[in-house]
């Protein structure tokens, strides 16, 4: 329990940390602030993934840029999403690829609404550029801010999940099997929530 605890800190102050590192560096068409996320979902399952992904949304909105709060179902859904398929296939670098292609094209279906509800267009992270090459006129519409999303997930999310499976491959055996251990007792309270 104390190594599920300290698992889940860490992956929120990994995706705080690192979400706030690139933007102050500004670089273009990556994020990073869901990488805790992703190595949180694989290692403690995917209810501890969504959760580490919503909380880190609200530390960040508070810390830095309140319209992260608007983004909290992204994710909620990239944690859940991570956390089912790393617990079915695993997350080996084949696996990590794929899960980064099915979560860049999710979290832009989900993160496109809301940014043209808030908006009425992208704000962010190098897609601007792709958004207004892609406009011909002054209104935007949602393939217009679609697609730059995608573009700039694509880079991001398979880059993250990539990073993770690679972490994954330098951690002490004894550290895995501690993980694997959360992991069931994850996997169980899932079980449990499905059944009822």
């Amino acid at each position: 329990m104390k190594n599920k605890s300290i698992t889940f800190i860490f992956c929120i102050f990994i995706n705080i940390i690192l979400g706030l590192f690139v933007q102050v560096l500004n670089i273009p068409l990556l994020f990073l602030d869901t990488v805790g996320t992703i190595f949180g979902a694989v290692t403690l399952g995917p209810i501890l993934g969504a959760l580490i992904g919503g909380l880190s949304n609200i530390i960040l909105g508070f810390v830095s840029n309140p319209l992260t709060y608007s983004y909290i179902l992204a994710n909620i859904a990239l944690g859940l999403i991570v956390g089912f398929i790393s617990n079915k296939k695993g997350f080996s670098y084949k696996e990590a690829s794929i899960v980064g292609v099915i979560l860049s094209i999710i979290c832009p279906l989900i993160s496109t609404p809301i940014s043209l509800y808030l908006f009425g267009e992208l704000n962010s992270n190098g897609s601007s550029l792709l958004l207004a090459i892609l406009s011909r006129s002054n209104e935007i519409i949602f393939s217009g801010v679609f697609i730059p999303r995608l573009v700039s997930n694509m880079v991001d999310k398979i880059i993250s999940c990539l990073f993770v499976a690679f972490i994954l491959t330098k951690i002490s055996q004894k550290y895995i099997s501690k993980i694997d251990e959360a992991k069931k007792e994850s996997q169980l309270t899932v079980e449990l929530v499905e059944n009822n």
